[in-house]
């Protein structure tokens, strides 16, 4: 019994439906055969009190005038008779006594020969006339004897002021087997047609409603392990207790789900917190050195005839110095830049720098540059996001592979993406890629792509990462125009 209440729901309802159906469909036709065996039972006690009337009314001038012959033609006469179509009620023996509960006439006078005491005849007999003996000759009456074959009908023969004797019908218990059979058949039809509906759709319908049970249950033992899948909201669209269980679910999830995102914000905040210390106590370090380089070389342009290829040479490491000096700054996370408005020409300095490294791994780059006018965006900082994106992907990318940019204003954005089809990373690599110090960093100190993130954020943009077509890593930038934090 534990076994089968131990059964899942998706068994355990339809079987239970399907035993109740089963159970029901039984107790449905055996009431109806019981009644339909009632019911022959009292149209076998009607057709013997219509006999017994007809005969005894028959019987008592023959009995009053002694005359046995006419006494024997009246009760063989039923005896004899053929029975009409459906109806086989017939009376097996009809026996006559007289007061005394002697034999008067009997329809098969071998069994009962005349003037034969009755308590001689059979011991059933005897019993049965013990039972009439008690009656008193009274009205007529149904006899059952217990363990005989056979139904007694017993009628007095008597008038208001004279008894005669008693006539006693028999049926064989037996006699309307034939019609119980063939309502018993019809019963059991009826029963089987009723469990080849009713099972069916007890079986789907206990599956329906078992399913969310199920997959609700299964959800919750992965949460300990792993955030399960969302449940469909087509599953179940009732608004019953297991709708409020599907809603309470789908609550709690989200509600979890929020809380370790909230976790893994604070974890970060607090790493990143600890960085931003490391890099304040470094960044006047650094400034100072870059502060003299960038003075010597204003002085080296101020006071030397330079020819045009050294004076672009010089340009070229000023904003690279400038660049190093405001990366520093971008390690301070609140930290504030002022610079110049975003230029095309900032976007081909890019592509010069990082074209050397390319060439190295004999790269193909796919250089769309849709930029035609300044965008006001504060140069250096968009600048160090696309050198450290396009260094990553030129860094990840196979031997003789391909990178690829795209850059344009849409939107009130400025949005570009940097694709390389290098190593994939999973999922788990993602998740922990913008991480400060990443593992994932193949000879750099990994704080790259953490910059690069934390430049994105003061800008009020968004960066992200995916794969795409199992073939290439994508990343994904998008700065509103004019909205630095």
């Amino acid at each position: 019994m534990k076994f089968i209440l131990d059964l899942s729901y998706r068994y355990k309802i339809p079987l239970w439906g399907g035993l109740l159906v089963i159970i029901t469909a039984l107790a449905v036709s055996s009431s109806f055969i019981l009644n339909a065996y009632d019911e022959l039972k009292e149209d076998l006690l009607l057709d013997s009190q219509t006999m017994g009337y007809s005969l005894k009314t028959d019987l008592f001038p023959a009995m009053l005038h002694n005359d046995v012959w006419r006494a024997y033609e009246i009760i063989s006469v039923p005896i004899n008779r053929k029975t009409e179509g459906s109806n086989p009620v017939k009376a097996e023996h009809i026996l006559v006594v007289d007061n005394e509960l002697r034999v008067f006439v009997a329809a098969h006078p071998k069994s009962a020969p005349m003037l034969t005491e009755m308590r001689h005849i059979s011991p059933e007999h005897a019993v049965l006339a013990d039972r009439i003996t008690q009656m008193g000759g009274s009205s007529s009456q149904e006899i059952d004897l217990p363990g005989s074959k056979y139904y007694y009908y017993v009628t007095p023969i008597s008038s208001e002021k004279l008894h005669l004797g008693t006539l006693i019908i028999a049926h064989p218990k037996n006699i309307f087997l034939p019609r119980f059979v063939q309502i018993e058949r019809h019963g059991l039809l009826t029963g089987a047609m009723i469990l080849t509906i009713l099972l069916p759709f007890n079986w789907y319908w206990g599956r329906r409603m078992a399913l969310p049970l199920v997959l609700l249950s299964e959800r919750m033992g992965d949460i300990s392990r792993k955030w399960p899948s969302d449940l469909n909201p087509e599953l179940y669209v009732y608004r019953d207790e297991i709708g409020k269980l599907f809603e309470a679910y789908s609550q709690m999830l989200k509600d979890l789900k929020d809380k370790e995102e909230l976790e893994k914000k604070m974890v970060q905040s607090e790493r990143l917190a600890a960085l931003g210390q490391l890099a304040a106590g470094i960044a006047h370090e650094i400034n100072n050195p870059l502060s003299g380089m960038l003075m010597a070389i204003d002085t080296l342009k101020s006071y030397s005839d330079l020819d045009p290829r050294t004076m672009k040479t010089i340009a070229l490491i000023v904003r690279g110095l400038t660049q190093i000096k405001d990366t520093v700054g971008a390690l301070l996370v609140e930290a504030k830049i002022n610079s110049r408005n975003l230029t095309p020409q900032d976007i081909e300095d890019v592509l010069i720098l990082i074209t050397p490294m390319a060439r190295k791994k004999a790269l193909h780059i796919g250089w769309h540059n849709s930029l035609d006018e300044n965008v006001p965006l504060p140069a250096t900082l968009v600048r160090q996001i696309l050198i450290n994106l396009l260094l990553n992907a030129v860094q990840a990318a196979e031997q003789q592979g391909e990178v690829a940019f795209d850059i344009a204003v849409a939107d009130k954005q400025l949005q570009f993406s940097v694709t390389n089809n290098g190593k994939l990373l999973s999922e788990e690599q993602i998740a922990h890629l913008f991480e400060p110090f990443s593992p994932l960093s193949e000879g750099g100190h990994g704080l790259g792509l953490w910059v690069t993130y934390q430049i994105v954020h003061q800008l009020g943009g968004h960066i992200s990462v995916k794969r795409e077509s199992n073939t290439q890593m994508i990343f994904t930038v998008g700065i509103p125009i004019g909205g630095v934090a």
